[in-house]
């Protein structure tokens, strides 16, 4: 085997990119990099029953929007190709042969239906299901017999008698499987295609693969991919198997979970950041030393180590990605920021796709103001609604606030010397509302909450000022007129 590392993201075409698949694959490529390694995709689409149109090139899309780079795959190709199994089954079926030679594999001309009797007998006298090796001794009149009545057969790998099977999990240490848990498996379906154990072991041996890690339901696979190598003499890999991502609920994170988005092209539709989701998912069953949780990519590189892999499950946080997301917001460029939320505004027919250069700045201010609390892209549709506004609908709390005696007189004062500015700035407004405070007395809650409430129609909300001016001298005056007039009435 070789010295230098060598790990594997192996997905099927059956569906696209998720979480699950996504912290396999992230944290193969912070191991490769780590060690100096390399990443190898291989698409394992023999179950071309359950492959999806468009699953391959998601699940390379989205390993690439998350910033994840590899050396070998079928788009990049490598000296370790083909890179599908359905284009490899020529090196199968060598493999396939010499066992056959060898005695270590045989036809099996059992029946789907004989199959089910068998497992359904087993399971009635309290047995485990598994094959009982009905057809390991045929003899030459029994197959001639069975291929005259037409009957296509598996084939099936003999499994050793009395043998333990124990290897070193990365994660979890030493894991041991008996032989005598398996019956003979197949490593060929009836339709000639390989099985998924044989061909993985075919693939991850050819490829020189050092290091296998994957999620903890492959655990049971692992024993029968050893069956493999040692069939062949060949050194088996390193395997680590990690955890389980739960939900909030701590029950194991399906897709059929409507309470968590599963699929990484749903959280680029609302516009997170992939360098969030990137560190977010690196958390999920690891965790650096110390308390720091915001890593570049780079440093996750640096500090990745796999001994501090997690042997608890891992519990999806929604809110704590929003948190980690903002974070990221908050940090970049309002350039970056502007290109994350404002296709959502057009989405929603707030604004053209096809803008003036001043309604494009009037934009990106407007999606400014908001950069400190923008959880994710399409936050910015309900965060902006108020500027959208034809009439604003007060809830209770607003009209508590627009109670106060002193509101008429606050807000004639404040519009009154909103009409005099010569140019409508914030600094202009801001400077308004303190003249306001001199000329009515009023200051705090009393001055500033009715002209928040009046003009925005919130008791919280952005810098008020910054506001103000984003929505313009015609709407705000229109606003104040039309509290003061029921104010009035």
């Amino acid at each position: 085997m070789t010295n230098e590392v060598r790990v594997r993201y192996a997905p099927s075409p059956t569906g696209y990119l998720h979480i699950g698949n996504a912290r396999t694959a992230l944290f193969n490529y912070l191991f490769a990099k780590n060690a100096g390694g390399k990443m190898v995709v291989r698409i394992e689409d023999t179950d071309e029953k359950r492959n999806v149109k468009g699953g391959e090139q998601s699940q390379l899309d989205y390993l690439k929007w998350l910033g994840i780079e590899w050396d070998e795959s079928p788009n990049l190709g490598g000296e370790y190709g083909p890179y599908r199994q359905m284009e490899r089954l020529d090196i199968y079926k060598k493999y396939v042969d010499e066992l056959m030679e060898r005695g270590l594999a045989y036809k099996c001309y059992m029946t789907a239906e004989e199959l089910e009797a068998e497992r359904e007998a087993q399971m009635a006298r309290g047995e485990a299901p598994k094959y009982s090796g009905a057809h390991r001794n045929l003899t030459q009149e029994q197959v001639a017999e069975f291929e005259a009545e037409g009957r296509e057969p598996s084939i099936r790998l003999r499994v050793p008698e009395n043998h333990t099977y124990t290897f070193n999990d990365i994660v979890r240490g030493d894991i041991t499987f008996e032989s005598s848990d398996f019956g003979d498996w197949v490593i060929v379906k009836k339709n000639g295609t390989p099985t998924y154990n044989f061909a993985v072991a075919i693939d991850d041996y050819l490829m020189k693969i050092t290091h296998v890690l994957r999620g903890e339901e492959h655990i049971s696979n692992t024993p029968k991919q050893m069956m493999v190598y040692e069939a062949f003499g060949w050194e088996a890999p390193k395997f680590g198997h990690m955890t389980l991502i739960l939900n909030e609920d701590r029950k194991k994170l399906s897709k059929r979970d409507e309470h968590i988005l599963q699929f990484i092209s749903q959280y680029n539709d609302l516009g997170y950041k992939p360098e969030a989701l990137f560190n977010f998912i690196t958390l999920l069953g690891w965790s650096p030393v110390g308390e720091e949780e915001i890593f570049t990519q780079e440093q996750l590189i640096d500090i990745f180590d796999a001994d501090r892999l997690s042997t608890s499950p891992a519990v999806f946080d929604a809110a704590k990605l929003k948190w980690m997301n903002n974070q990221y917001i908050k940090a970049a460029d309002l350039d970056q920021v502007v290109e994350l939320a404002l296709p959502h505004l057009v989405k929603a027919g707030r604004v053209s796709e096809d803008m003036s250069e001043a309604d494009r700045q009037w934009v990106k201010e407007l999606i400014g103001l908001y950069q400190e609390q923008l959880n994710y892209g399409a936050e910015i549709v309900e965060l902006t609604e108020l500027f959208f506004k034809q009439e604003i609908q007060y809830d209770e709390a607003a009209m508590e606030v627009l109670q106060g005696e002193q509101v008429p007189e606050v807000l004639e004062t404040f519009k009154k010397n909103l009409q005099d500015l010569e140019e409508f700035t914030p600094a202009n407004i801001k400077a308004q509302v303190k003249a306001v405070q001199k000329e009515t007395g009023h200051k705090g809650k009393k001055l500033f909450m009715p002209i928040r409430v009046a003009t925005t129609g919130q008791t919280h909300g952005p810098e008020l000022p910054d506001a103000i001016h984003l929505l313009g001298l015609e709407t705000v005056t229109v606003r104040l007129d039309d509290v003061l007039s029921k104010l009035q009435a």
